[in-house]
């Protein structure tokens, strides 16, 4: 008779090889037994028994044959894509972004709108209706989701349920606030900084690939900064590391006078695209309503953006100086509204004033490649890992059939 610790013992050994017998045919796309048992050092007879479990189980399916030797040829699988959905989500200052996607990471569906964030009722509503709308584009329900990943800007104080440094997301400092968005699907979900799930997605898709360290800078509504080191995202003590926007950059300008500076930073005060149009306005500009005409009035040569402009390279200048000499980064990407549409105007400029200002090699400045769907992307990223992992629970359940 089999004594329970032999029962659980063997229960483990199974449930540790078909996660890895999973997690290498996800890797490989199309894998056979064989190719398998290669590259996971199991038998093929365990191997063998994974694979019929994981088929049973709904997570693999049989794509063909690839020939072998001597005319021998041998069953091909691959991961059932419809055998778990992430639903990612980018809640913006200025707009929502909502991206469904099966569980080999291919997007079946998405849609975006100007955001309700001014009120987290409102919000919420708003996410579980263009939740309903992007299952229903895919023909599933909201509650059939795997794992929802939702992008904030600020900090997500678990221990409170509450958002901290997120002054355009009013109401969700309270207490518990960020529970609601669990009404969104009714499955699990993550919450993440916005701007560390865009260095998620650089990392995953596009520039970072490949990089083991770099940092994601975004510059848009609000400013901040991904950090990845060593190939992994860094999140600090507290998870605010790389809320750039609070960083000092010394007294002298007259938008740090305003009221919102202390609440939002210096940096973000005069670096972000309010404090573009400001300078922009302060230098005379006339008729500047958004960054993008700042930008805009640059390019064709008005005075004053221009030397909006030229303020822009000295503040950006300044906070990657601090970023270089203390992180050392390979590559900087610059991402956000105002960071991925002025690299034109930035990239070559900043990387000369910065060779004035430290003795350190200045890092590669380059402009995402993902532009507004880095945090989309990075949002997938995490919930494609997470999902996986949840449906081989389920898998693991007790009363499983066998």
């Amino acid at each position: 008779m089999q004594s329970s610790a032999t029962a659980s013992t063997t229960s483990v050994l199974r449930v540790m090889n078909e996660r890895a017998v999973f997690a290498e045919v996800f890797r490989l796309g199309k894998a056979s037994r064989p190719e398998l048992a290669r590259v996971t050092g199991l038998s093929k007879p365990t191997v063998a028994v994974a694979l019929s479990n994981l088929e049973s189980a709904g997570l693999l399916r049989q794509v063909g044959l690839r020939a072998g030797p001597a005319g021998r040829s041998a069953l091909l699988y691959e991961v059932r894509p419809e055998a778990g959905h992430v639903l990612a989500v980018d809640i913006g200052r200025a707009y929502v972004r909502v991206a469904l996607a099966d569980l080999v990471g291919e997007i079946v569906a998405r849609k975006e709108e100007p955001s309700r964030g001014s009120d987290t009722g409102d919000l919420v509503t708003q996410l579980t209706r263009l939740a309903d709308d992007v299952t229903g584009m895919a023909g599933i329900a909201r509650g059939d989701v795997t794992l929802a990943v939702f992008g904030t800007p600020g900090i997500h104080d678990k221990a409170t349920g509450s958002l901290h440094l997120a002054p355009n997301l009013p109401g969700w400092e309270r207490r518990d606030s960020v529970a609601r968005l669990a009404d969104v699907t009714g499955s699990a979900y993550v919450v993440e900084n916005d701007v560390d799930l865009a260095a998620v997605g650089e990392a995953t898709y596009g520039l970072g690939r490949g990089i083991r360290h770099f940092v994601y800078f975004s510059i848009g509504t609000g400013t901040g900064m991904g950090i990845v080191i060593d190939g992994q995202l860094y999140r600090g003590f507290r998870g605010a590391a790389g809320e750039i926007g609070y960083l000092p950059i010394g007294d002298g300008d007259p938008l740090l006078d305003q009221p919102e500076s202390r609440r939002r930073g210096m940096f973000e005060s005069v670096a972000s695209a309010a404090g573009v149009v400001g300078t922009a306005r302060r230098f005379g500009m006339t008729g500047a309503e958004t960054a993008k005409d700042v930008l805009d009035a640059a390019r064709a040569g008005d005075p004053a953006a221009r030397q909006a402009v030229d303020r822009q390279v000295e503040h950006l200048s300044r906070a990657l100086a601090g970023v270089a000499a203390v992180l050392d980064p390979e590559l900087v990407v610059l991402g956000g509204g105002v960071g991925a549409h002025a690299g034109d105007l930035l990239t070559r400029p900043v990387v000369e004033r910065l060779r004035h200002l430290v003795a350190l090699h200045p890092p590669r400045i380059e402009i995402s490649t993902l532009d507004t769907d880095a945090v989309l992307l990075g949002a997938l990223a995490v919930g494609l890992t997470g999902a996986r992992d949840l449906v081989l629970e389920r898998t693991a359940a007790p009363g499983r059939p066998r």
